[in-house]
């Protein structure tokens, strides 16, 4: 039996189309295709044309555009050649516009508001009365970019500031303890010291219980009208007794008090620290 030679490449590609899957051993796949392991990376791959393209400046708005292309150039931004930077700011709108829609939106209001200012100043100046001078169509676009220049340049020195989680971190020490408690030794003298101690501490806690006395000024006034019935004076201090306590005392001396008020009684003294006396008063007949 003549066998006949076969090229390689034929036989490789004949031993391709009878085996789904290259007999592999000791290759790790690169990736998983629906399940089955991928040992080479496709020759038929397709790469959208737009896939690899580098955005080199990135914008937050009109705004940030605009003063982008004056200070790159070094305009004056008092005195902006309005043809120049219109030109170069419709070639990145229509850029944008190609791309994402609704982000050219706001860039085409600007867009509209340059052309604005252009055809503004092409058109000869309206006379203003009173002889005071125009208005620049520049005028309100600049204070803007100064404004808006003013807060980036202040958001750029907040930014450059230090910040906690991206410029540094807090410091944090871990102390490994041990596991195993240490007690203090305490030994049974120390008990009945501390045992002594609680005794001498609890006979100075004494419990006093305070009761309320209530007192009546209309009975007191009553119990000295009776005292002065059938006596012609009666001395200030017989009506108050000490040993009565300081309570019986206050109530007999307001008691009194609202008695010489209604003129039921009166209170008498010959003079400057001579005995006082008090006896009931003389109602006419």
């Amino acid at each position: 039996m003549i066998q006949t030679p076969v090229p390689a490449s034929e036989a490789q590609a004949s031993h391709d189309s009878l085996s789904p899957m290259p007999q592999v051993v000791d290759q790790v796949a690169l990736a998983r295709l629906y399940g089955e392991p991928l040992f080479a990376m496709p020759q038929d791959l397709y790469i959208p044309p737009d896939a690899l393209e580098v955005f080199l400046e990135a914008f937050e708005g009109p705004l940030d555009l605009l003063l982008y292309l004056i200070r790159k150039q070094n305009f004056n931004i008092l005195d902006i050649p309005m043809l120049s930077v219109t030109k170069q700011y419709l070639v990145y709108v229509d850029q944008v516009r190609k791309r994402n829609l609704e982000l050219a939106a706001e860039y085409l209001l600007m867009a509209a508001m340059l052309i604005e200012i252009k055809s503004r100043m092409l058109l000869p100046p309206k006379k203003v009365a009173g002889g005071e001078e125009v208005e620049d169509p520049r005028a309100e676009l600049v204070r803007r970019l100064l404004e808006y220049e003013q807060m980036k340049m202040a958001a750029a020195r907040l930014n450059a500031i230090p910040q906690f989680g991206r410029d540094f971190l807090q410091a944090q020490i871990y102390i490994e303890q041990a596991l195993q408690p240490k007690f203090p030794d305490v030994h049974i003298v120390d008990l009945a010291d501390a045992w002594r101690d609680m005794l001498k501490r609890a006979k100075l806690v004494q419990h006093h219980k305070i009761s309320r006395e209530e007192l009546s000024v209309r009975e007191h006034m009553s119990m000295v009208l009776k005292r002065l019935q059938g006596r012609r004076f009666v001395g200030f201090e017989d009506l108050c007794d000490p040993a009565s306590g300081a309570p019986v005392l206050v109530v007999t001396f307001i008691a009194l008090l609202e008695l010489a008020k209604e003129t039921l009684i009166e209170i008498t003294q010959a003079e400057a620290f001579a005995p006082i006396y008090v006896r009931l008063a003389y109602s006419p007949t």
